[in-house]
């Protein structure tokens, strides 16, 4: 998709800087999402749109409440005892916080990638295999695991050596066994919290061609702190602030053109041009 297929923008109030798409093109709608920790209210009626095959690109300072909006996608957020999650996420029209849903399986169909490389302490070849071996899937798996190597740039450098422990990898290369193991499921949509914060640059840009290449066939949805980053490989962005009362709040969400060449709230440029976060 087109940074400019099927976009409309509403007109009342905020929402004439939030963009929504056709029905037809979402994967994920998040309906008046609001997040607790204990007492602590950490976002607040966030509603926004996710289109298929597109890499959405989650911005803000720290402390706005962008890892705790991206577990809310997956249900990641129901693995904090303190968390309490209100509102809706609507996942191909069904509501997966709805009480008959399954975390687990909403988790096989979207997958997440955290911020530091977590394989198992198993060799790459069982790294990969876990997901489709735990869900009993009836599969060819060594063809599983090569294809998911490759879809993550992994496989030429690994073929040789599947039975190595995946913790005897570069950081870099982990991080991909990471997003290869979250592809094995065949997942349908890739949440990734700041995947290359902790990579060194060559690691970083190696992630980033990953996640360009497989927007084709996967949408993306990224936390990230560097504005660089998310101009090169996002499609849209959507910015987070959080006031005085520490509560994050979806401030403006378009396509980049919008957000890092013409904003239209002043804190978006504000945070793009670097005179805060």
């Amino acid at each position: 998709m087109t940074q400019t297929d099927q976009v409309s923008i509403t007109d009342a109030g905020l929402e004439e800087n939030i963009t929504t798409f056709a029905s037809e093109d979402l994967v994920i709608e998040a309906r008046d999402i609001s997040v607790r920790y204990g007492d602590k209210l950490a976002i607040e009626n966030i509603s926004m749109q996710v289109p298929r095959h597109s890499v959405i690109a989650l911005i803000g300072p720290s402390g706005c409440g962008k890892s705790t909006l991206i577990r809310c996608f997956n249900r990641m957020n129901d693995l904090i005892t303190a968390a309490t999650v209100t509102g809706e996420v609507i996942y191909n029209g069904s509501n997966i916080y709805a009480p008959d849903r399954d975390a687990t399986e909403i988790r096989f169909n979207i997958g997440m990638v955290f911020q530091r490389p977590n394989p198992f302490p198993k060799s790459i070849y069982d790294n990969v295999a876990f997901g489709p071996r735990i869900n009993g899937m009836d599969v060819d798996m060594d063809e599983v695991v090569e294809r998911s190597l490759r879809r993550a740039a992994l496989w030429d450098e690994v073929k040789d050596r599947l039975k190595d422990n995946g913790l005897s990898l570069s950081g870099g290369q982990q991080q991909r066994l990471c997003i290869a193991r979250t592809l094995a499921v065949d997942p349908e949509v890739v949440l990734m919290d700041e995947p290359a914060s902790s990579l060194d640059p060559i690691s970083t840009q190696a992630i980033e061609d990953l996640i360009t290449e497989l927007s084709s066939s996967y949408t993306i949805v990224i936390v990230t702190h560097n504005m660089q980053q998310a101009t090169r490989i996002a499609d849209y962005a959507a910015v987070l602030m959080a006031g005085e009362e520490r509560i994050g709040r979806l401030i403006e969400y378009g396509p980049n053109s919008q957000i890092f060449d013409t904003p239209r709230d002043r804190r978006t440029e504000a945070y793009v041009t670097g005179r805060i976060g």
